[in-house]
């Protein structure tokens, strides 16, 4: 009997957990087992490995082989674990040493070949064997540049079997790449749209500029024309470049979900996502049953979600967002696996008053819709949901004195990103040794306790908490927006003036 042992990593979420991949070979017929709760994408890795091992040159073992992938109670999908099968059975069967395998992790998908494909979730994975302390880790070659995003972990790329056994063997030195070249970021606001083009609605600029400076959701409600998708088109460019925890975390998700490029594998601009209403709560929050990938929210993580006609979304589909809101993460259960994605993106709804989309105001078109079916269009978006949104405007449809007023002398969006990268060093002071970010994500117990304000600052809103206007949710949210509106202009604190406008872009046309 002969007996060898490798380590691969098996990636559930974003999570990588190292599995041990053992090869058996003992007398008897001929036939190859697969042990360890493996899906039916691992099943047919049998035929995969053998037909490149044949195509490398080597000789397949004619013995019964049995492939055991520990722990046995963790679920086992996709095809990266080829690679370490392979290694393991050809050393088993005294191929390349045994000990060579011993400091290494092996990633990758065999073609019959023998080439090795790229997979994805290398960069979870990656960083999980270079947290286990493992030396080198071998990876396919197209994955080589996301792989060595990873700190201090030595990345052997992979072309081919042939290969990989060669320098395993010692017959050839193990290829290496150097860590990722330095990303340069792009100047601040420089994007294909600009937040000058929006004219005539200064009130929508005012509200996108507050969301980016302190992470905040926003709802925007107007007709036709009144500038909705394009503000909130702009409102990527408005936000600043994300650091290197975040871009690793952004990144993270984006391999999971098969989305990175090859040749740029580094997330650093905040990730934008607007998806079509007829998008599934599954597409939303994530699916699939063996291999859970993340969905939508996901991949906008630190970033923007945007849902534009947002009351054409079925209802299950909007409220599965609730949850995540709150708490930044998503978890998907289902009956072999959970898997957790973090999701703390920034939600941008658009919506019109009412199905027929007609203007309202004074220069409306005739709204044809009876006042029932109004309702019912807009309670498509739930009270909770609504409560769990911080700034919550209504537009009308610039005029032409209003365009013609506001042409050549609106802030550029590089201006406005200038402007809102201050805010956020400021409040980054400010949050300093906390778990949190940006204002938006401070819940309101710890606003109260850390940076209490004296009544004099936040008597209106009070008023208005007192009158019914706000929950104790809604509540937090302008003390939020409050703290934003201070760091904008400069202010260690916010005073009653800030609140005020606070106050407005939550309760619109409100007067204490």
């Amino acid at each position: 009997m002969a007996l060898a042992r490798a380590q691969a990593v098996a990636v559930l979420g974003v999570e990588g957990h190292l599995v041990e991949v053992e090869a058996d070979l003992a007398d008897g017929l001929p036939r190859l087992t697969l042990i360890g709760l493996p899906d039916a994408v691992l099943h047919e890795s049998r035929d995969r490995i053998h037909a490149a091992v044949v195509n490398s040159g080597q000789r397949w073992p004619n013995r019964r082989i049995t492939l055991g992938l520990f722990p046995a109670t963790l679920p086992k999908a996709g095809s990266g674990f080829d690679l370490a099968m392979a290694v393991a059975v050809l050393a088993a069967a005294a191929v390349v040493p045994p000990d060579s395998l011993l400091r290494r992790v092996f990633i990758g998908e065999l073609a019959l070949d023998g080439r090795v494909r790229a997979v994805r979730g290398v960069l979870p994975a990656v960083l999980k064997a270079a947290a286990a302390g493992v030396e080198r880790v071998v990876v396919p070659a197209a994955n080589a540049a996301e792989a060595a995003l990873v700190p201090g972990a030595r990345i052997e790329p992979a072309i081919d079997l042939a290969g990989v056994l060669a320098v395993l063997r010692g017959d050839a030195a193990p290829p290496e790449v150097a860590g990722p070249a330095p990303v340069a970021p792009a100047p601040t606001g420089e994007t294909s749209v600009d937040l000058a083009d929006v004219a005539g609605q200064a009130r929508g600029r005012l509200a996108v500029e507050i969301a980016a400076a302190g992470g905040h959701h926003l709802f925007m409600q107007g007709p036709p024309g009144s500038g909705k998708t394009m503000l909130a088109d702009r409102l990527p460019g408005l936000l600043p470049m994300l650091d290197t925890d975040a871009s690793l975390e952004v990144t993270a998700v984006h391999s999971v979900a098969g989305l990175l490029p090859i040749d740029a594998p580094l997330v650093t601009r905040p990730p934008y996502r607007s998806p079509h209403h007829s998008a599934t709560p599954a597409a939303l929050v994530g699916s699939g049953s063996a291999v859970i990938r993340p969905g939508l929210a996901s991949q906008a993580h630190r970033g923007i979600l945007f849902l534009d006609e947002a009351p054409e979304f079925a209802r299950q589909s909007l409220d599965a967002l609730r949850q995540p809101m709150e708490s930044g993460t998503i978890e998907v259960a289902r009956a072999r696996a959970t898997a957790r994605f973090p999701a703390r993106f920034q939600l941008i709804l658009a919506a019109n008053p009412c199905p027929c989309a007609k203007a309202r105001g004074p220069r409306a078109t005739g709204c044809e819709c009876p006042s029932l079916v109004r309702r019912r269009y807009l309670a498509r978006l739930s009270g909770p949901l609504l409560d769990r949104i911080d700034i919550q405007v209504a537009l009308s449809a610039p005029s032409r004195a209003e365009l013609k007023a506001d042409l050549g002398r609106s802030d550029t969006s590089a201006q406005v990103a200038t402007r809102v990268a201050e805010a956020r060093a400021q409040s980054g002071n400010r949050l300093a040794g906390t778990p949190w970010r940006v204002n938006a994500e401070v819940p309101g117990s710890a606003l109260r306790r850390l940076w209490p304000l004296p009544t004099s600052a936040t008597a209106m809103a009070e008023r208005a908490f007192d009158a019914g206007l706000l929950t104790a949710r809604g509540l937090d949210r302008v003390h939020r927006l409050a703290w934003t509106f201070a760091d904008l202009a400069g202010r260690a604190s916010p005073g009653p003036e800030q609140f005020g406008a606070a106050l407005d872009l939550r309760l619109p046309g409100w007067a204490a």
